[in-house]
């Protein structure tokens, strides 16, 4: 989007490239091979192989009227609507854009004034190191995120699979209570029925000797009775 100043090949004759303009004019003064130079630092020639030939592009010294000036604009707002550029947020094709029309008014201020335009290229430099720096640090971030997700991942896979085996161990200690209880009943009920065996064999023992014990006693004062009555 910059204005070009003059395609030519270099080293040889050939057609010019669509769009080409007439060659500078020689130079006239200092001051205008000083604003070029600065110029030309300021946005270096491009150089390319085309059908052969070498071909070269530099900036244009000539200032820029109004009427360029507003279609300059009108070349922005186009190619944003064709490259379809994002209005908000980040967005490399917007940001292409703007960086090249923020070229062309650079090279614009440098012809009226080339100490404003070397002072406009430090802003442009620091803004484009600061977005490089915002840029790095972005994916940084990004990195770092991506990282600790999968850090998450990984301890949710190991989370989860503890849980398995917290879960079988559960079950597994379910069913050792299940059978400690069923084995402690089975015990309780057999204690029950020992003891209700021995109660029974007991009592029954009792009554015998309940038994045993009134016959000799009776068998016992049939034996004193005649012995009383004889005195």
């Amino acid at each position: 989007m910059t204005k070009g100043d003059a395609l030519a090949p270099i080293g040889g004759g050939g057609p010019p490239v669509l769009g080409a303009t007439s060659k500078l004019p020689p130079v006239e003064s200092k001051k205008q091979q000083q604003t070029e130079d600065i110029l030309n630092n300021i946005l270096p020639p491009r150089e390319w192989q085309a059908t052969g030939q070498l071909w070269k592009q530099q900036v244009s010294s000539t200032p820029a009227t109004r009427v360029e000036v507003v279609k300059l604009q009108e070349q922005l707002d186009t190619k944003l609507q064709q490259r379809q550029a994002r209005e908000t947020g980040i967005c490399p094709v917007r940001r292409e854009l703007y960086s090249q029309v923020f070229d062309e008014l650079i090279r614009e201020v440098t012809i009226n004034c080339s100490e404003r335009g070397l002072l406009l290229l430090r802003v442009r430099d620091e803004i484009r190191m600061t977005i490089s720096a915002y840029q790095t640090l972005y994916e940084s971030s990004v990195a770092f995120g991506m990282r600790k997700a999968l850090q998450a991942e990984q301890g949710k896979v190991d989370m989860e699979k503890m849980i398995l085996e917290l879960q079988g161990e559960k079950k597994n200690l379910e069913q050792q209570l299940s059978a400690a209880k069923a084995k402690g009943e089975e015990i309780e009920r057999r204690e029950a029925e020992r003891r209700a065996v021995e109660q029974r064999t007991h009592n029954e023992e009792l009554a015998l000797h309940k038994r045993t014990n009134a016959q000799l006693k009776q068998t016992l004062e049939s034996i004193l009775a005649p012995a009383k009555g004889g005195k």
